[in-house]
């Protein structure tokens, strides 16, 4: 018992009147970090040995002299994919579509965001460990600050991937919606001159690349799924979705429509784009009548004030040097 008071003792000569606490939080952190990937390590089916041995196998008897390549760090979340990645089919493709929306299209996208989750909730609580350190050595500290001040980064660390897919997201749709019209205009141009609608879609790609990336990547990949033999109308149906536009939903709708009942495509993406410029300037028009409401604030707060005190400060002072000398 001696030797626990005078460890306790100790600790708390070092680390502050919470040094215990903060001896157990790091051991346990430590365990976390050391027993973690082992329990979550994913177990290697014996058929996947299987077909390992076959493709050592036959590189071996190609006699090319070609290496395996070694595993990469692809390969290395791929060990941790039950943990990583939402076992739900639902939650899966929910997170998958947030992340195509945001315009990370890589088949490990779903992987990687959730690791840059718990890593940076690691290395946030280990701040938040570092921080306290720190604060217990300069003074007294309560237990409730300790403990927000080792929760806080932590729970900041975790969120700051989602809110940044969050923002990449929005950011990444008001960009398609600014871009789609002129895309609609520059389509229309090339379906009258005689080009086909893959052809018209690959040449909007290649001039909107500059001006507007990620309109171009849609219809880029659009053209070469259309190449690669996928139908026509689960192509677009993809494209909307990926792009999550409501214009675009629109135009695909009606690409498709027009596709089913045969009738002129140039008369409907000219009917469409006409549509579309009419409701980007709806849109400017909109922006441009909201500014007065928003302004409303800050001119009252700049310029109420001053006008008070021009118009009331001397009847102010004149009462309060009456009232002084009546005194």
């Amino acid at each position: 018992m001696s030797i626990i008071n005078d460890i306790n003792t100790m600790l708390t000569d070092i680390l502050g009147p919470f040094g215990g606490v903060i001896l157990v939080g790091f051991i346990g952190l430590i365990m976390i970090l050391v027993t973690l990937p082992v329990l979550l390590k994913k177990q290697v089916d014996p058929l996947d040995k299987l077909k390992a041995l076959n493709r050592a196998h036959t590189a071996k008897a190609s006699g090319n002299g070609e290496r395996l390549r070694a595993p990469t760090s692809k390969d290395k979340l791929e060990k941790y994919a039950n943990f990583l990645e939402p076992q739900d089919a639902v939650a899966y493709s929910a997170a998958r579509l947030t992340l195509l929306q945001a315009g990370y299209k890589s088949k490990n996208a779903v992987r990687t965001f959730h690791f840059s989750q718990f890593a940076l909730g690691i290395f946030g609580l280990i701040f938040g460990g570092l921080y306290a350190l720190l604060k217990t050595q300069t003074g007294e500290v309560s237990q409730q600050s300790m403990m927000m001040t080792l929760l806080i980064p932590g729970f900041i660390g975790y969120m700051l991937p989602k809110y940044w897919v969050t923002r990449r997201v929005a950011a990444r749709k008001e960009a398609i919606e600014y871009g789609f019209p002129d895309s609609l205009d520059m389509m229309l141009v090339c379906v009258e001159a005689g080009q086909s609608m893959d052809q018209s879609i690959l040449r909007v790609a290649r001039e909107l690349k500059s001006g507007f990336p990620d309109l171009a990547s849609e219809f880029e990949l659009v053209s070469q799924e259309m190449k690669a033999g996928k139908g026509k109308e689960a192509v677009l149906r993809d494209m909307a979705e990926r792009c999550g536009v409501q214009d675009i939903s629109s135009f695909t709708t009606v690409l498709i429509q027009s596709q089913q009942f045969g009738t002129s495509i140039a008369d409907a993406l000219r009917v469409y784009a006409a549509e579309m410029r009419d409701k980007r300037v709806m849109r400017a028009e909109e922006a441009a009548n909201k500014l007065p409401t928003k302004m409303t604030l800050a001119t009252m707060m700049l310029t109420v004030p001053p006008l008070l005190l021009i118009l009331i400060g001397p009847s102010i002072y004149g009462i309060t040097q009456t009232m002084g000398g009546g005194n």
